[in-house]
């Protein structure tokens, strides 16, 4: 099992806290340019099976869009990561987070595989339960 070092863990803990950044202003083009296309997510259809896509960069900047809008700023997000180095250079991180919206709390659990590439880490895959209304179901073979 792959042990990382401290810097290795702050290198992760700085990624988040830029990608927050952007998250909180909304910049979701410059979001776009810390990932990996095209992207895996994969997710599940409340009462079905999960449902597996692959995004373009284009899908993943309009399904931002649609989820977070003008950004997350003001809306009490808090996270909790804890990242899962596979190597040193795949990381699964998983994330608890809270969001309030209109006075109330959502929770939301969910993960991201991260690659080391010649730019810095870059994310390339999301999986969160829930997002899959409208989706396929996931076949095998």
């Amino acid at each position: 099992m792959y042990q990382p070092s401290a810097e290795e863990l702050k290198s992760i803990e700085e990624w988040f806290a830029d990608y927050d950044a952007l998250a909180e202003q909304g910049a979701i083009e410059q979001l776009a340019d810390l990932a990996v296309f095209p992207m895996n997510v994969a997710t599940d259809v409340p009462g079905g099976h999960a449902s597996v896509r692959q995004w373009t960069r284009a899908e993943y900047v309009e399904a931002m869009k649609e989820s977070m809008g003008g950004g997350t700023a003001g809306l009490g997000l808090r996270s909790t990561r804890v990242p899962r180095f596979l190597s040193p250079n795949l990381v699964v991180v998983e994330t608890e987070a809270t969001m309030t919206m209109e006075g109330q709390e959502h929770h939301m659990h969910y993960a991201d595989l991260l690659v080391r590439t010649e730019d810095g880490w870059a994310f390339q895959t999301m999986v969160q339960g829930g997002w899959g209304h409208g989706w396929p179901p996931a076949n095998r073979g």
